[in-house]
């Protein structure tokens, strides 16, 4: 008797812990579940760069049936496939929309100025909105670690985007040209949060390129881009330290949050020969500044994001 007890007690015993076991590791499974995917969803914004990169060298190999259907040089066909394409993920992924075009002038040099995100997807859909409706492209400053990226080179040539230097930017803009800086760069990318503060440190790099071309600045930002995309919040000192060592985005960045993005263009802030680049440097951080105050809610929230998808309470007041 009292063996069967001993083997019906091993019975049960074997039975909890198996059940336990396995709903344990399922219940964990479900569980980590979406923080696995939002770290998954930054590679879909790689994956679309790479097709970016499949068509442009499908343009460029097949140029020659291709200038004859369109009777244009291979790299505009394929910036017009392109921008369709980033136009399309941008409104379906996003309801991406623009604010203020027009503010842009149509036929002159321009320097944008913009606030930059976690991934600065905003840039894409924006320069590809801008192509379409006005067919003019939008030079752009990359990172330098961009260029050592495999396949970059041939979107930087067709997407013109440079490294940049003062004297580049500058020839750029003088040659009837618009650029686009985001004056943070990857640090800004990296260590910026929810609270959208500036950090530009003391670069003037940018506000030099305006006076020397003697062209206006059109600061914009973009809503809710911090709520698309966003870096961790632990290890920010030593995170810190390897930027500092390695100028390389370090930090591991999670989301691709389908919230709602409006990219808003403020007035143009007309040339002025008597600024110097630091007085212009903060007019323009400024005007940044009072597009975040006007139109983002400070601190970000995702979820609050996701719903503006359904409900734009600025839509309602205007």
């Amino acid at each position: 008797m009292f063996s069967i007890i001993l083997n019906l007690r091993k019975i049960l015993e074997d039975t909890i812990v198996e059940y336990i076991d396995v709903n344990f590791t399922l219940w964990l499974s479900w569980l980590l579940l979406p923080l696995l995917i939002t770290f998954l969803l930054p590679f879909v914004i790689v994956g679309l760069v790479y097709l970016t990169i499949l068509i442009l060298y499908i343009y460029k190999l097949h140029r020659v049936r291709l200038r004859n259907a369109y009777g244009t040089d291979w790299r505009n066909a394929a910036r017009n496939v392109v921008a369709a394409v980033w136009d399309a993920h941008g409104w379906i992924w996003y309801g991406y929309e623009v604010v203020g075009l027009e503010n842009i002038p149509q036929n002159e040099p321009v320097l944008f100025v913009f606030y930059h995100g976690a991934i600065p997807v905003d840039i894409y859909y924006f320069v590809s909105k801008i192509f379409l409706l006005h067919s003019r492209l939008i030079h752009t400053v990359g990172d330098r670690f961009l260029f050592k990226c495999p396949g970059w080179s041939i979107v930087a040539d067709v997407g013109k985007i440079i490294p940049g230097t003062v004297q580049t930017c500058s020839t750029i803009l003088k040659e009837g040209n618009m650029l686009a800086i985001s004056p943070g760069g990857v640090y800004e990318a990296q260590f910026g949060d929810s609270y959208y503060q500036l950090m530009w440190k003391k670069r003037v790099g940018f506000a030099k390129v305006a006076l020397d071309a003697k062209v206006c600045v059109i600061p914009f930002f973009t809503k809710n881009i911090r709520e698309a995309f966003r870096t961790i919040s632990w290890g920010r000192r030593m995170f810190l330290r390897i930027y500092a060592a390695t100028r390389l985005p370090c930090i591991p960045i999670y989301g691709g949050f389908p919230v709602k993005l409006i990219t808003y263009v403020g007035k143009p802030i007309p040339y002025d020969e008597n600024l110097t680049p630091e007085e212009l440097q903060v007019k323009v951080a400024d005007a940044i500044n009072n597009l975040i105050r006007e139109h983002q809610r400070i601190p970000g929230s995702i979820s609050l994001a996701l719903l503006e998808r359904i409900y734009n309470p600025e839509k309602k007041q205007s």
